[in-house]
């Protein structure tokens, strides 16, 4: 797939294949993510890649939104170290949203579905992952074969319009003065 096309078909995928991701596309999907930018370099992100069922049942219940990490083939943790201040937050939420679509991108390319979740008990995820407490699992990204329709570019997204997002040299919002 093109480039422009993986953009355009990337969606959220929650509902997966039972068959697995080969080793092959999830170190390729990894990779993309440890080739992310990062400011300064810093590239303060840690991945962990579970494929155990078991494991993916226990991602799956610790956030509500998150049930479907369960069903998914692979889930990538996305780690961050325990921010030193509110600058050290910005930057390293920032750098793992890019790290973040980095992945997704890559595995759209593939033909792979992902679809990102929060994490709801620090605790319990660490548990599972046997992350330390000096980390925090921002982000689950479930991966796998999407289980309803193939990633194909879509014609008409549900986004805003164009013009609404878009604003070219100013500030041209429905409370503009100038409009």
């Amino acid at each position: 797939m093109e480039t422009w096309d993986a953009i355009r078909a990337r969606r959220n995928v929650r509902r997966y294949r039972p068959d697995a991701v080969s080793d092959e596309h999830l170190r390729q999907i990894l990779e993309a993510g440890r080739r992310a930018p990062s400011g300064g370099n810093r590239q303060h992100w840690d991945f962990v890649l579970v494929t155990d069922r078991r494991q993916l049942a226990d991602l799956g219940a610790i956030w509500q939104g998150g049930q479907y990490i369960a069903a998914a083939a692979a889930s990538i943790a996305l780690v961050l170290p325990q921010p030193r201040d509110e600058q050290a937050v910005l930057l390293d939420q920032f750098d793992l949203g890019q790290a973040t679509y980095a992945m997704m991108l890559a595995a759209t390319d593939l033909g792979i579905g992902t679809g990102h979740s929060l994490v709801g008990d620090q605790d319990k995820a660490r548990a599972i992952l046997g992350v330390p407490q000096t980390h925090v699992v921002s982000y689950l990204l479930g991966v796998g074969h999407p289980a309803d329709r193939p990633l194909r570019p879509i014609v008409t997204p549900k986004r805003r319009p164009f013009d609404e997002v878009v604003h070219f040299g100013r500030w041209q919002g429905k409370d503009d003065p100038t409009r």
